[in-house]
């Protein structure tokens, strides 16, 4: 993802969200896959899981073996500690970081969700599988926008909007409602991915830190998708009910939203500013 960001400017939110889009691919493809493995007695859990392994590796050691920087490594501090005195790049973070809470929620629980209220469990373990095809165009298209319309106002809208779907999602109770809002989530949560990852990038003045800048902030904003299901679930087991879990991942993802309005007042140019 660093690499892709030294090569574009203009178009870098295309760039990465294309690239960031393959993501989604892996997530249409893995669960079905898994789930027909873990079915066939001949293979069972232990072989699913090492065959999906030896899938990865055999993608990824080309990637690894291709893949150039555009931009030579920087060669001295193996981080940018002075990059978290920065206001924007600590905006952006604590806003991924809320939004990333919520967001995992659906992803989680929306399979339980659907069979609680009537959903075969055989449909409802394409659930995760529709989201994340959707995720495809949800990753692309706001990237293309994001290069027109600005990068901040691009994970703005996708926050408000992921945010909004969540607190409504659990008003969708058959199969035709829970549907559409597996698809429709999967696009709005998927341009926070793009946006997300993007916003990250524009903030170093120098293209050799942008690396340092994803990884670090990457770092911080991987700990929201570690402690997201875990709360979600509790309030879930608490409350015997999925509404006390929607009203707080879609608080914390709107919170979220509005934390980019003071990212986009620290770039200088206003929070009305196409950045």
């Amino acid at each position: 993802m660093a690499a892709v960001g030294q090569y574009f400017d203009k178009k870098r939110g295309a760039a990465m969200g294309i690239a960031i889009a393959g993501s989604s691919v892996g997530g249409v493809v893995f669960p079905i896959a898994l789930g027909k493995m873990l079915a066939n007695p001949n293979i069972g859990f232990a072989w699913g899981v090492r065959i999906v392994g030896f899938i990865m590796l055999g993608v990824l050691v080309p990637c690894c073996i291709t893949i150039r920087a555009r931009l030579p490594p920087r060669k001295k501090n193996f981080l940018l500690l002075s990059a978290f005195k920065e206001l924007q790049y600590n905006a952006i973070i604590g806003a991924a970081f809320l939004m990333i809470i919520g967001m995992f929620t659906p992803m989680v629980y929306l399979p339980s969700y659907a069979v609680a209220h009537g959903m075969s469990r055989l449909l409802a373990s394409y659930l995760l599988a529709i989201v994340n095809a959707a995720s495809f165009f949800g990753r692309v298209i706001p990237g293309i926008l994001a290069d027109k319309f600005g990068r901040l106002n691009s994970l703005l809208l996708a926050g408000l909007s992921t945010g909004i779907l969540i607190f409504c999602w659990q008003k969708a109770t058959t199969n035709a409602s829970i549907l559409v809002v597996a698809a429709v989530f999967g696009f709005c949560s998927g341009a926070i991915i793009s946006s997300m990852s993007v916003s990250l990038v524009t903030v170093p003045k120098d293209p050799r830190n942008i690396g340092t800048y994803m990884g670090q902030g990457m770092f911080v904003i991987a700990f929201a998708a570690l402690i997201g299901p875990p709360i979600n679930g509790a309030l879930i087991k608490r409350y015997h009910s999925f509404d006390e879990s929607s009203i707080f991942s879609g608080t914390l993802v709107l919170v979220g939203s509005l934390i980019v309005l003071v990212a986009k007042h620290a770039t200088g140019k206003g929070v009305l500013a196409k950045v």
